[in-house]
């Protein structure tokens, strides 16, 4: 499954890198993140693991996420793996104007197991979830300018 969401962020393309790079920030717009956990490499740079826990629904998700691509501002791309579930997000950040970004997402999902079954049943749950994390990243964004 592959689709592309896309928001627009008023604020500066280097106030959104700013945000968006900082994992500490993550809490604010990533409902359910319980901890992120450098696994190896030098956080932030390609190539690095990192382990992330979210309760969502009232269960531990445990995912790793792989780092494929940093080159911010422009792009920041990853892998995210959990049971049944294999995604990469390529996110592209592009200067609309010296006040306003526009985040591109670009996601593919490879799905096994159970979660197959889910992603045939439920398709627009993965999408719909994957735009509330931009909407939120926005809403944290734009209030940190306030």
């Amino acid at each position: 499954m592959k689709y592309t969401h896309s928001i627009v962020i008023n604020l500066p393309r280097e106030k959104v890198i700013e945000l968006f790079d900082n994992p500490d920030n993550m809490k604010h717009w990533q409902p359910g993140l319980v901890s992120f956990e450098n696994i190896s490499g030098t956080p932030g740079e390609a190539g690095t693991k990192s382990r992330l826990k979210y309760i969502m629904s009232k269960r531990e998700v445990e995912m790793i996420e792989t780092i494929t691509k940093r080159k911010l501002p422009d792009e920041f791309s990853g892998t995210y793996e959990a049971k049944g579930v294999w995604n990469e997000v390529k996110n592209y950040f592009n200067k609309i104007s010296p006040r306003k970004t526009e985040w591109i997402s670009e996601c593919e999902f490879k799905f096994s197991g159970f979660m197959k079954i889910m992603s045939l049943v439920m398709p627009g749950a993965f999408k719909k979830e994957s735009y509330k994390y931009l909407r939120l990243f926005k809403e944290f964004a734009e209030s940190t300018s306030s």
